[in-house]
């Protein structure tokens, strides 16, 4: 049995939550306490809270509070002292729907059943997977890391185009001139075609490289990070998972609001970092603002990249495992010679070299990073 969590108040009281458990006799509605609470039950599938548009404070709040949901709520707002800005904000943040107070019984039934109806047509969030590389820092080799494992997993799908890299580093994406595909179609292009990004066909208008994997390309000029907001993170996520069995995502190495959208709406994370003193703080940091973002259940993928004995020598594996808390998952060689060849060329590494400790590590991770979604995909027939 679904829940539907209910801050006091929002509805009306406990003859309100009554009415509406009569009307919805195969969902469970729970009281939440007198305020929004900083985290919900993960039990809970649907949350209506009232906000104050009067009160700046109870805004602010409010629009924090749904910048930090995680992808598997929906949360409905009961707006008091509503006004058009406000409205706009909230479901700019992430809100399913807003409803004016006081929030009439047939308004309210309306939205639980679309949300409900939505919940069991995408199965929570229906379609292929997505996973989302993040950098502990700048120049790890995580644009590489993707755009290699991207190609191998595309080749392993055949003919069917089941694979696609998205490249959302606005200001310094270059996942599109690894592969040779600097016409490839961007982000930007996508938004000002006119067309929902939900609704875009990207399987027939990306570029397609000749290993078979499609490519949305970063910007072609240097874009503000607020070019993309949460609601356009959603609309994309749902266009590509439609499209695609597995979308590898390449985000930039900031927080914002729409990048911990992405995160928390993303299957797993895959974190690339490399061996050093400063790298192995910067993946604690980042691991923190996992914790504070309610992502530390999100599965994990911690990547060692380009690690050569120079590295070895001055900072111990393990040393940096301790300090980090947990261990790598894939520790991938460093072979500068071959990783460069194969970008200048726009070609798999397998193309410049077979057999390499490179393109075995790179294997390792393109398992871990697929899991099941290739295969269920062609189980599917998708």
């Amino acid at each position: 049995m679904q829940t539907v969590g209910v801050v006091e108040g929002a509805v009306g009281g406990s003859d309100r939550i009554a009415t509406l458990a009569t009307l919805f006799p195969n969902i469970g509605f729970e009281s939440l306490g007198p305020t929004w609470p900083e985290r919900v039950p993960l039990h809970v599938k649907i949350l209506i809270a009232s906000v104050d548009a009067a009160s700046a404070t109870d805004l602010d709040s409010a629009l924090q509070r749904l910048r930090q949901t995680p992808s598997n709520l929906f949360t409905i707002v009961v707006l008091r002292n509503a006004d058009v800005t406000s409205t706009r904000r909230l479901m700019h943040e992430g809100a399913a729907d807003v409803l004016l107070d006081p929030v009439s019984e047939p308004a309210l039934a309306l939205s639980l059943e679309r949300l409900l109806t939505r919940d069991r047509a995408d199965g929570g969030k229906g379609g292929g997977e997505i996973v989302a590389v993040l950098k502990a820092g700048g120049g790890v080799g995580a644009t590489a890391i993707s755009v290699q494992v991207a190609a191998l997993l595309a080749q392993q799908a055949g003919d069917v185009p089941r694979v696609c890299l998205a490249d959302l580093d606005l200001q310094f994406g270059a996942a599109a001139f690894y592969l040779d595909l600097g016409d490839a179609v961007t982000i930007s292009d996508c938004l000002s075609a006119g067309v929902t990004l939900a609704e875009t066909p990207f399987n027939a208008q990306l570029a397609a490289h000749r290993t078979g994997v499609r490519v949305l390309a970063a910007p072609r000029e240097l874009t503000p990070l607020e070019f993309i907001t949460p609601p356009i993170v959603d609309a994309l996520f749902d266009g590509l998972r439609k499209n695609f069995a597995l979308t590898m995502i390449d985000l930039p190495s900031v927080w914002t609001a729409w990048t911990n959208r992405a995160l928390q709406l993303a299957d797993r994370i895959v974190l690339v970092t490399n061996l050093s003193v400063p790298h192995t703080q910067l993946v604690r940091r980042q691991m923190a603002v996992f914790n504070t973002q309610l992502l530390s259940d999100k599965p994990l993928i911690l990547v060692c990249n380009a690690m050569d004995s120079e590295q070895r020598a001055s900072v111990s594996l393990k040393a940096a495992e301790k300090a980090i808390g947990r261990p790598f998952d894939v520790v991938i060689p460093a072979d500068e010679r071959v990783m460069n060849a194969a970008i200048n060329q726009g070609v798999p590494i397998s193309n410049i070299r077979r057999k390499t400790k490179l393109e075995k590590a790179l294997s390792d991770l393109a398992e871990r990073v697929a899991a099941n979604a290739l295969t269920n995909a062609a189980s599917l027939g998708r």
